[in-house]
């Protein structure tokens, strides 16, 4: 995508449908006039009378203690600089959704226009009674040190700058597990360190409390070593000035066991990093180019411990880890303030977590790759669920062991089981299923890629390296909508019904002709109907031409289902191919089945469905708990419906003990864990936290998933197709362009399934 295009589509994800990325949702009821009688007058007045009484029982009747307000006055805003207020704003409303969506910690943000330090502070003081926590964002410095000074030191709830306090934290426990890794003493190290603005001091000062020594950092800013003599140092740079004569960048290193990198790209050579000491640990962070590229330091380096704040290498230094999730900690204890203890409790935690098992769910996120404690994982992944139940319990206690906590926490694990509770749909999954899909890209076929939606969806499935398109469609046409959506690069475009195309057309027709030949299908008909995309499509997977298949927008799912029963094989060992969806809900994804195929099954589908609808949770690292539904509990109906469920759990029960199953259940008990035990103590579910739903026929799975993504406003990938020997999916009639995107990586991680089952069996 050129520049232009990335800049369109940008500016229309934050300003469609809805301007802005963030609304404030009620979370009452106010259906009726008795409703809203109590959410304002009179009712009100009861809630506000006992805060005036008791000023704290302002958290027991209002949003204050899961409210922080994200303050800026746009003086530092990303790489922009000095942008002002108004234009900050994006930035700001994009930091709540982060805490919205990792913590469930609401959020509104609050651009100030001043740059004068007494008015910030007197204006944060002002509102600060609205809010149970304050973020300080992209305020330059030094002021920004100045205003956090103050507001910590005068308000009694916590504060912090993360622009400063965040990198430090998260980059102080990569630091902590690399000196582990390369056997060495904090206090004994060397450490360089270019930048000398907000971040870096922040570091710096975490990592003398980590026991490095001050005489032992050399920091550099862009004119070079800070030193004794130069009088535009700020106090806090003072620190550490050296009492000697400036010496370069590349002199410093010489011997240095620590390079901590906060300022510009490639600034750090081979030679320099040659001349560090014995596993040396490099922390080059500035984005998006690192002073040192990651496969350059690799290369030069075999010992080399590294760390950028990059996604695409390992060991990403990325505040996200950080800041949700102390604040989250910090507010559910009412502290008031973040202090050196709870950072430095954030800090522990987050390096004890690397050097535990990584969950599948983490590893499903990078492949064929199994993360493991050592140089390339010495930071827990963006991706890991544990974070919330490690890190904001860890700050909590540490709020309430260094006395600043106002309501400590006594039952920690109804604690942790409160924080898992708070996640909402914040499509984690679809975040892991997009960047497994990069590990290892697969060639994709687009059998409608003439229509406009499709073509978008190729070009990010192409732009974000998810896969490789081939486009099939009027080459024309598509030629023409690439350059009006300024689709760039080296895809392949193929139009099944050209002259040029007649030799491969008449190869699959032949191959088709002799697999059908028994069973009606002539070689005319098979030279036909390879002039159809779809059949052409399937063809192209079937002969090793491509490595998955997406098809479906323009067509109803019926037509083109066909094709590909017709010309693809089920998957060896498998007599029946389903589909299911997997469902982003509040709950975390649910899998539903069969969503599109099984009209009407029998008990010994319904449980090859169960296999198959299991077997596809755990390829995505999901554990499946599951309930076959019905309109029945356990017998109380005798309907063949209702039986034939029952018999299919009886078959999975006896065959496959070890599948956490059962049924028939209605949906409700399915759903509610509570009330299931209270009712059916008995059952294997009781208790559990059901994800996966198997459907008695078609109708009622089809139903029930676009009633799910319509009414709630739900969103769903698939139908997943299984059961088949090749990586085949099918849109439904219309889907949107993101719908296709996440069927696009369904399909890519398939292909990579599918390749691991055959490598192994070779």
């Amino acid at each position: 995508m050129d520049k232009n295009s990335k800049r369109k589509e940008a500016l229309l994800y934050h300003s469609q449908p809805t301007p802005g990325k963030i609304q404030v949702v009620p979370t009452k009821k106010y259906a009726t006039q008795r409703d809203l009688s109590l959410a304002y007058s009179p009712g009100v007045a009861e809630p506000c009378l006992e805060i005036a009484k008791d000023v704290n029982d302002v958290y027991k009747y209002t949003t204050k203690g899961n409210l922080v307000a994200v303050i800026t006055n746009g003086t530092a805003v990303l790489g922009l600089g000095d942008i002002g207020p108004e234009a900050s704003k994006p930035v700001m409303e994009g930091k709540g959704l982060l805490f919205k969506i990792f913590a469930g910690i609401d959020v509104f943000d609050i651009e100030i226009g001043t740059k004068d330090i007494e008015e910030f502070i007197q204006t944060v003081k002002n509102i600060a009674p609205t809010f149970g926590g304050i973020n300080l964002e992209d305020i330059k410095a030094p002021e920004s040190f100045e205003i956090e000074r103050r507001l910590v030191e005068e308000l009694n709830i916590p504060v912090m700058h993360d622009d400063q306090h965040g990198t430090a934290i998260i980059s102080s426990a990569a630091l902590l597990n690399a000196l582990e890794l390369a056997g060495k003493k904090a206090e004994d190290m060397k450490m360089v360190v270019s930048g000398a603005g907000s971040a870096a001091l922040a570091c710096a000062n975490l990592y003398i409390l980590l026991g490095v020594k001050l005489e032992n950092i050399y920091m550099f800013n862009s004119k070079g070593l800070l030193t004794k003599d130069n009088a535009s140092l700020s106090d806090l740079q003072q620190k550490y000035a050296k009492d000697m004569p400036s010496i370069s960048l590349e002199e410093a290193l010489v011997d240095a066991d620590i390079f901590l990198g906060l300022s510009s790209g490639d600034i750090m050579s081979p030679q320099m990093l040659l001349g560090m000491a014995d596993n040396p640990i490099v922390f080059a962070m500035a984005n998006p180019v690192p002073e040192i590229d990651y496969n350059l330091a690799i290369a030069t380096r075999k010992d080399v411990i590294m760390a950028t704040g990059r996604s695409d290498f390992p060991n990403q230094v990325n505040n996200v880890l950080g800041f949700p999730y102390i604040f989250r900690g910090a507010l559910d204890v009412r502290a008031t303030k973040i202090n050196e203890a709870m950072k430095m409790a954030a800090v522990r935690a987050l390096a004890a977590l690397a050097k535990e098992h990584v969950p599948e769910q983490v590893n499903v996120a990078y492949g064929a790759k199994k993360l493991t404690f050592g140089r390339e994982y010495i930071i827990p992944s963006p991706f890991d669920p544990r974070l919330i139940t490690v890190v904001a319990p860890a700050v909590a206690k540490a709020a309430m062991d260094s006395g600043v906590a106002l309501n400590p926490i006594t039952d920690w694990e109804e604690y942790k089981e409160a924080l898992l509770d708070r996640l909402g749909n914040d499509n984690k999954m679809v975040r892991l299923i997009t960047n497994r899909a990069k590990m290892d890209p697969k060639r994709i076929v687009f059998a409608e890629a003439d229509h406009l939606d499709v073509l978008k969806a190729a070009q990010i499935v192409f732009e974000e390296g998810i896969g490789f398109p081939i486009l099939l469609g009027h080459k024309e046409i598509i030629v023409e909508l690439m350059q009006e959506i300024g689709f760039v690069g080296d895809v392949q475009i193929i139009d099944p019904k050209v002259a040029d195309e007649e030799e491969r057309r008449n190869r699959f027709a032949t191959t088709y002709w002799k697999t059908r030949q028994r069973r009606g299908i002539s070689l005319l008909d098979a030279q036909k109907l390879m002039r159809e995309r779809n059949y052409f499509a399937a063809m192209m997977v079937n002969e090793g031409e491509a490595d998955a298949l997406v098809s479906g927008h323009s067509r109803s799912y019926p037509s083109v289902v066909k094709p590909m029963l017709q010309l693809i094989d089920k998957a060896p060992g498998v007599s029946i191919v389903a589909t299911t969806n997997m469902m982003m809900t509040g709950r975390g994804p649910m899998f539903l089945s069969d969503t599109a195929i099984n009209v009407n099954p029998s008990a010994e589908e319904l449980a090859k469905i169960a296999i198959m609808t299991s077997n596809a949770a755990k390829m995505f690292g999901v554990e499946p708990v599951i309930a076959m539904v019905s309109y029945s509990n356990f017998g109380s109906s005798t309907n063949e419906s209702a039986s034939k469920v029952r018999e299919a759990v009886a078959y999975l029960h006896a065959n496959y003990p070890d599948m956490i199953i059962d049924g028939e259940l209605q949906a409700d008990f399915a759903l509610n864990p509570e009330m299931l035990e209270k009712k059916f103590p008995f059952s294997k579910l009781a208790g559990k936290k059901v994800n996966t739903l198997i459907f008695p026929n078609l109708e009622s799975a089809n139903i029930t998933y676009k009633l799910m993504k319509e009414l709630h406003k739900v969103d769903s990938i698939g139908p997943i197709m299984l059961g088949m020997n090749k990586p085949v999916h099918i849109f439904q009639l219309g889907a949107s362009v993101e719908e296709m995107v996440n069927m696009a990586a369904i399909a890519v991680i398939d292909a990579q399934e599918k390749e691991k089952k055959r490598l192994a069996v070779n």
